[in-house]
């Protein structure tokens, strides 16, 4: 079994004005950051030609998702909180709104599954509907892989 992880943000403002121009300047390396972590499996992309494009949708214009999947809570968790990825985190409030939203989940998949916007969308719903339990969760309320 595989790790996969959704999070999303309302942008501040369109992805292409001044005010998010240093957050897209860093989307690129950071990416790649966690395409050569230890662990990582998979992320959602535009296109495979071109990485660094954002991933395009069909939930509004200024909601960002990242979708990532990784051999386990360890390696996800080494990226988030060890690399350089962290500083960015702790940034999150100068380019994304405020909210009480949900933002974040995980969920197990069968290895060689690649999850779709769609069904992580749906995850980050039933966490939002249901609470954190064996089908959608987050680091503070973990679950493991099903037996």
């Amino acid at each position: 079994m595989h790790l996969a992880q959704l999070n999303v943000g309302r942008l501040i403002a369109p992805i292409d004005a001044p005010e998010l121009a240093e957050f897209v300047a860093l989307l690129e390396p950071i990416n790649a950051l966690a395409d050569g972590a230890p662990g990582f499996v998979w992320r959602l992309r535009e296109s495979e030609s071109d990485p660094a494009l954002t991933y395009r949708h069909d939930f509004g214009d200024d909601l960002l998702i990242n979708m990532s999947v990784w051999r386990g809570r360890q390696d996800l968790w080494d990226y988030v909180y060890r690399t350089r990825h962290l500083a960015v985190l702790q940034r999150r409030r100068e380019w994304f709104q405020r909210t009480v939203e949900i933002h974040s989940v995980m969920w197990w998949i069968p290895d060689g599954h690649l999850p779709s916007a769609a069904e992580g969308m749906a995850r980050l719903a039933l966490l939002a509907e249901h609470g954190p339990g064996a089908d959608a969760f987050t680091f503070r309320d973990f679950h493991g892989p099903p037996a």
